[in-house]
């Protein structure tokens, strides 16, 4: 999505290229050298989704959490550990199923009765890399066991406080909430994932490839590592210095401020979204080759960032419109700014 003028655009663009700040361009030339590595390791088990590819790295180097969600059978699983094999750290993955307890999540405390004393044996949660198959297919209580996870980097249990492992990223994929034996993902769950994607079905020659590439091998068993944990947490960390103006900041409050007044949403954005936003458009600019944001890069994000914590009203269902569709509404509505003041 692209409503940007050219006037206002290249303007802001000249603007920022002159104010931003001095992010490292060998730390930025990383960035776009291992991300164009994990993308290719990832084409060869995702057959012709790019756009889908791209915004889960992006939300890796956003230091961020992805929320796949589509029907059975469409890839949400294997887009999962493709990216979580892509590179050499933990993994873990947990199977949401109705009788998965927190504990399972979290960890554990036993009584070892060798030292006659608690003992803290973790969960699945701690990993580099977690994949979550079928995140609302286990009870409220449950999901409701990522919450500190997701937001904080950490896990409490029994008044004792666990980091977890950096970088941190969790993966979920979830069937559409009218399928049989789902739970709805709550809102507080929801509005920790920066981003949600949908696979969609492949293309006619996509699916051709798949059964080409599929059909005799697992391609996912044959997929390398190109990078590691520490050189991810290295790309973060050069993310984190791209330069947002003052202007681009302002834009991104005016879009979620939108969001909690347009009649056509019940529940609008959280200064959380604002949040995630920022840093999703950062890595977007990254992904680009670029040490400053764009407006170009928040409005390309604003539907996977935002579509996923708001609610439609009442009257968006009646007829029968999406969240998505509001969205792109007050992207056209919104101005672009056109200084970087």
């Amino acid at each position: 999505m692209n409503v940007v003028g050219a006037g206002s655009g290249r303007l802001l663009q000249d603007q920022v290229m002159q104010q931003s700040s001095g992010t490292d361009r060998a730390g930025l030339e990383l960035v776009t050298e291992v991300a164009a590595k994990i993308r290719v390791a990832m084409a060869t088990v995702i057959e012709g989704k790019p756009d889908v590819i791209n915004t889960a790295i992006t939300v890796l180097l956003a230091e961020g959490h992805l929320l796949i969600e589509d029907v059975p059978g469409v890839g949400k699983t294997m887009l999962a550990k493709a990216l979580a094999k892509s590179i050499d750290c933990s993994v873990r993955r947990v199977q949401f199923t109705p009788d998965l307890l927190p504990s399972d999540i979290t960890g554990v405390s036993v009584f070892n009765q060798d030292v006659r004393d608690f003992e803290f044996r973790p969960g699945a949660i701690f990993a580099n890399v977690v994949v979550g198959d079928e995140i609302n297919r286990a009870s409220p209580k449950t999901q409701s066991a990522l919450l500190e996870c997701m937001e904080e980097g950490q896990v409490t249990v029994d008044g004792q406080t666990y980091e977890l492992h950096r970088p941190f990223l969790v993966m979920a994929t979830q069937n559409p909430i009218e399928m049989e034996g789902t739970y709805p993902l709550p809102e507080a769950q929801r509005d920790r994932f920066m981003a949600r994607i949908s696979m969609g079905y492949p293309s006619f020659a996509a699916e051709i490839a798949m059964l080409d590439s599929h059909g005799g091998a697992f391609p996912l068993n044959e997929m390398a590592s190109v990078t590691d944990g520490d050189t991810v947490a290295k790309l973060i960390e050069t993310v984190r210095t791209l330069y947002a103006s003052p202007a681009i900041k302002r834009y991104i409050i005016d879009l979620t401020s939108a969001t909690r007044s347009t009649p056509g949403l019940r529940l609008g954005a959280s200064p959380r979204a604002s949040l995630h936003l920022l840093r999703a458009s950062r890595a977007y600019a990254a992904l680009a080759g670029r040490d400053h944001v764009l407006p170009d890069d928040v409005q390309t994000l604003v539907e996977p960032v935002l579509a996923h914590r708001v609610i439609s009203g009442g009257e968006t269902q009646a007829a029968r419109r999406t969240t998505a569709d509001v969205l792109r509404e007050i992207v056209r509505r919104v101005p672009v700014p056109s200084s970087a003041h």
